[in-house]
């Protein structure tokens, strides 16, 4: 017969059996986020696996906001170590991480990209300006000083020197950290120089919002998911597409697509580094600090990840399209990693 003690002890028992178990099963780094970061990611993990000792970390494309989500549920093996990110966090996201008890993070910014307007080269070059795109894809537009739901259905309808083409664009979805850009960089930049648009920014700014942030849904902008490369594949298959993506896949797939000029500047590293090309943003990565000595190799990965060999000027990222940070701000970051200084915005 089994005593009230021998129960307890036996469900002690199974409980240090489950404890141990799942970190067992979290001997290897997990990290999540943004589809931009994920190419960069990942080599720095397969080269950290090869020399570290240490396993590979397996990481998944979720989007920057989708990994910042799953990122700030909390601390505990059955979270995510790190979340890579093609945006700056939101106060909102810290603020969400600490009320899970995620009270102590480090960020990490990487280099830059940009964000590529690209078509197929079977297809016309496109040279375009941030007004022209935002006619092509936000829901309403401003016509004979009036928003209206947008009735452009070419190309040629905006502007007479742009292609007779269908307008097809295929993009993020709300989840990425792409998508946050591209509206921040084009579509908000845009709606600040539309007259009508720029007007409510002052009168009723939840509706300035609204319209620089809604995409059209009639078909002409299409939410193609986290995944870059599928929508390469589209483009290639579907040449009177356009598709909005990161640098990276651009320049990794330069045989098939380009790149449109957008304000005079063609999206090159050079361009994307020295600020030229309107359209770029900062690449990051978050960690939690709960994690580093529980999960095993984060601070390793940390290091291989900052490293000149890495994210330098001639570092290994750099051939995978990675826009290096200057030498003084990579090194800034290398410490930060390092010491694991807690952010604070």
């Amino acid at each position: 017969m089994t005593t009230s003690f021998g129960k307890v002890a036996a469900i002690a028992a199974l409980g240090v059996f489950a404890m141990a178990a799942q970190a067992e099963a979290r001997d290897q780094i997990r990290i999540v986020g943004s589809s931009t970061v994920f190419p960069f990611a990942t080599v720095v993990a397969e080269n950290f696996g090869k020399s570290s000792g240490f396993k590979t970390p397996v990481i998944e494309s979720t989007g920057s906001g989708g990994g910042l989500k799953l990122f700030c549920q909390g601390v505990g093996t059955e979270h995510p170590d790190i979340t890579n990110s093609s945006r700056r966090i939101k106060k909102s996201e810290v603020e969400l991480c600490g009320k899970n008890g995620v009270e102590s993070i480090t960020e990490i910014k990487i280099g830059f990209d940009g964000i590529v307007l690209a078509n197929s080269k079977k297809a016309p070059h496109y040279t375009l300006t941030r007004e022209q795109i935002f006619l092509a894809l936000a829901k309403e537009v401003p016509v004979d000083g009036k928003l209206v739901a947008n009735p452009y259905t070419k190309w040629s309808q905006i502007d007479k020197s742009l292609p007779d083409e269908d307008i097809e664009v295929l993009g993020p979805p709300p989840t990425s950290g792409t998508r946050d850009a591209f509206v921040e960089l084009v579509m908000e930049h845009a709606a600040e120089q539309l007259p009508v648009v720029k007007d409510l920014k002052k009168s009723d700014k939840k509706r300035f919002k609204q319209v620089f942030g809604s995409m059209r849904e009639d078909g002409k902008f299409i939410e193609a998911g986290e995944n870059d490369n599928l929508i390469v594949q589209k483009l290639e298959a579907n040449p009177h597409a356009l598709g909005i993506f990161g640098f990276s896949f651009l320049d990794q797939n330069s045989d098939k697509i380009q790149g449109s000029t957008v304000e005079g500047a063609d999206p090159t590293f050079d361009k994307i580094a020295d600020g030229s090309y309107p359209v770029s943003r900062s690449l990051f990565f978050y960690v939690k600090n709960a994690h580093v000595g529980v999960i095993p190799g984060i601070k390793e990965y940390i290091a291989e990840f900052t490293a000149d060999k890495a994210n330098g000027q001639e570092g290994y990222l750099t051939d995978k399209g990675l826009i290096p940070l200057p030498e003084a701000e990579r090194k800034k970051y290398e410490e930060a990693g390092a010491t694991l200084t807690k952010l604070v915005l």
